[in-house]
């Protein structure tokens, strides 16, 4: 199915892989079809949402009939690049990077932590959860040419330097654990995740945003 990608909005493309992890365990469980409000109600995401999103890419559903759960599973997979290993690389082996080592994807057959980097002696030269951790200062040996995504779990004060020695390296993608907002170049893409926003978010919303108990 032909698609412009750019007409997606970005607000759509980072729900895909919600749908695609609720269909996983549809077809697990043998179900076949699932309607727009069965996957508003699993996914938290308004039906109306998700007809509009699914819209982006033609005709996905049939009205009166639902989704074909399969039919889904194998267009996103594709859509996705879900049968394409994508080889990662992690930048800090403290607390949450070790814990990011051992968990390592296990759940997904398409995303792989392929290699660690520290500047901790005692942590370098290990391996953690089957992944070799180097010295940071052979990550351009290591990575050039060999990956494009990275996972930052370093002190903010070290996170800009460190992401200019990404972008070096060639590293096109940041996943970005430390309060620091980076400054990359315009080809390189940075996800910010600040789990301590996330929290007081969250407070914040129990507070004054109560959900209804019906």
């Amino acid at each position: 199915m032909d698609m412009d990608q750019a007409k997606i909005p970005q607000a759509t493309a980072k729900r895909l892989p919600l749908y695609y992890r609720f269909l996983e365990g549809l077809q697990t469980s043998g179900k076949t079809r699932v309607s727009s409000s069965e996957l508003s109600e699993a996914v938290k995401v308004d039906s109306a949402t998700i007809r509009r999103d699914f819209s982006y890419f033609g005709a996905l559903g049939k009205k009166g009939y639902g989704y074909n759960v399969n039919y889904l599973l194998s267009f996103f997979r594709k859509t996705l690049d879900q049968d394409e290993l994508t080889k990662v690389a992690l930048v800090g082996v403290g607390n949450l990077g070790t814990a990011f080592l051992k968990y390592n994807f296990s759940k997904s057959n398409n995303t792989r932590i392929e290699m660690a980097f520290d500047v901790d002696e005692n942590t370098v030269g290990t391996v953690i959860g089957d992944v070799p951790v180097h010295h940071f200062d052979d990550l351009k040996r290591h990575i050039e040419g060999n990956l494009d995504v990275a996972i930052l779990t370093v002190p903010s004060s070290a996170a800009q330097g460190i992401a200019e020695k990404l972008v070096e390296a060639g590293i096109k993608g940041i996943l970005n654990f430390t309060p620091a907002r980076l400054s990359v170049p315009d080809d390189v893409r940075v996800h910010h995740i600040d789990l301590s926003v996330e929290l007081q978010s969250l407070v914040y919303f129990l507070k004054h945003y109560p959900l209804s108990s019906n």
